[in-house]
């Protein structure tokens, strides 16, 4: 790991070890881990630019994810308005990424500068991509981040033009794509697995007219099978609610709000008409992935935007009926991608060796949990299967958890602290 920023900003280390405190009453085993954890993401990821932006790499990628960077600072946003230099900090990644996506919107990852780094595809190529995977949620993420920065502090000197630039692309992509046909993204990669490239010369499976909008790719990096992925096309609902609002509070732009809430409210219908089917022992369920013409792909990944994280995405709470019934669906062994094992039980994802879990998947159990002792449960399994190394991982072994993927994980690392965090601030402890 590295030693980015000059300085932790002071409200950061506070939290950190009043965490750390904390945990030491009332849950011991994950004492070592929460401030660490709390503050991997600043103490090794985030570099301030000459521009005064801040580039954030996922960890021991060196590359910055419009994903992974939003939900690798989202912990912190509760106390950016209590400390400058952390509100300079998110504000600084806010517009990396909005420049990031002006320079394409089809990339999912991106070089700190146009020093042409990352993998050659058969793509249309630029020197500033890392990797050019279109993913729905890349473009949804800066969405949320700035949304939540906003509501928390106050602060709108994020919204200037090239941030409005962004939300325009967002706009025109997710439309586009609503009719996959007429866009002009494709995608090989050769020499490789299957589930790293599209076929059909780069275009990806058929699929037909729903009102969702198309993906190329999970947010695992793994490819969809069918194009129409639903929990990314959910965040897109969500995203593009906030974009309407901020188009309308911030930039008085009445015809671009309506095209952002015209947009959300037809990918909303599609979910609901196309992603929901009847399952003979859960009920109605959603899909993760369909093709609109009566196929369906019926898994959970543990990336998020996964199935699991409805509740976390904002677009159905988590007594929502069809979302329980899915729930139950993603926590059984019906799940293809549910293992168990015996220090864990979770989702996993083919991204990985078959038969790993996620830490990702295990803590946003525990997020959307609305039972107390399945939370205990995932937080007990946390504790036995961090190998001594107090960290999150991305996967590992649930019969030998010193076996594992991704030593250096930020994401796994802030989900992780913000449900620690969430739990003490609920009184989940009292």
């Amino acid at each position: 790991m590295q030693k980015t920023l000059d300085r932790i900003p002071d409200v950061l280390l506070h939290r950190g070890a009043e965490l750390e405190e904390a945990y030491k009453k009332v849950y011991p085993d994950l004492a070592p881990l929460v401030k660490q954890c709390f503050l991997n993401t600043i103490e090794t990821t985030v570099k301030k630019l000459d521009d005064g932006s801040m580039f954030v790499i996922t960890g021991d990628i060196p590359a910055m994810w419009l994903r992974d960077s939003a939900a690798q600072v989202r912990h912190y946003i509760k106390y950016a308005s209590k400390d400058q230099d952390l509100c300079n900090i998110i504000k600084g990644v806010i517009r990396k990424q909005a420049e990031m996506v002006c320079i394409d919107p089809y990339a999912n990852a991106f070089n700190e500068s146009a020093n042409g780094q990352g993998h050659k595809d058969n793509t249309k190529q630029n020197d500033s991509v890392w990797e050019r995977k279109y993913e729905i949620d890349s473009l949804c993420a800066p969405l949320y981040l700035s949304h939540r920065f906003w509501k928390e502090t106050g602060e709108t000197d994020i919204f200037d033009e090239q941030y409005l630039e962004m939300l325009k692309k967002i706009i025109e992509v997710f439309t586009i794509e609503q009719n996959h046909e007429t866009s002009d993204y494709f995608f090989q990669r050769l020499d490789c697995a299957e589930t790293d490239t599209l076929p059909m010369e780069g275009k990806g499976n058929p699929v037909a007219y729903t009102g969702m909008t198309w993906s190329g790719f999970r947010p695992s990096d793994d490819r969809c099978i069918y194009g129409y992925l639903i929990p990314s096309n959910m965040m897109a609902v969500v995203a593009l609610n906030f974009g309407e609002e901020i188009c309308r509070e911030i930039y008085k732009d009445d015809e671009l709000a309506k095209a952002c809430s015209k947009l959300s409210s037809e990918i909303k219908t599609g979910i609901e008409k196309y992603g929901v089917i009847n399952h003979e022992e859960y009920g109605s369920i959603y899909a993760y992935e369909t093709d609109g013409m009566g196929n369906y792909n019926l898994m959970d990944d543990a990336n998020s935007p996964s199935l699991l994280s409805i509740p976390y995405l904002e677009y159905k709470p988590a007594s929502d009926e069809i979302y329980q019934n899915t729930r139950r669906f993603i926590l059984s062994e019906d799940n293809p991608y549910y293992y168990k094992g015996k220090y864990a039980a979770g989702v996993g994802s083919p991204h990985t060796p078959e038969g790993y879990v996620w830490h990702i998947a295990l803590t946003m159990q525990a997020l959307t949990s609305n039972n107390r002792e399945e939370v205990l449960e995932c937080l007990k399994m946390i504790a036995n299967t961090h190998a001594g190394c107090n960290f999150m991982h991305e996967s590992f072994d649930p019969n030998n958890p010193k076996n594992f993927t991704r030593l250096w994980f930020a994401w796994a690392n802030s989900l992780f602290a913000e449900l620690l965090d969430q739990l003490l601030i609920d009184g989940f402890w009292d």
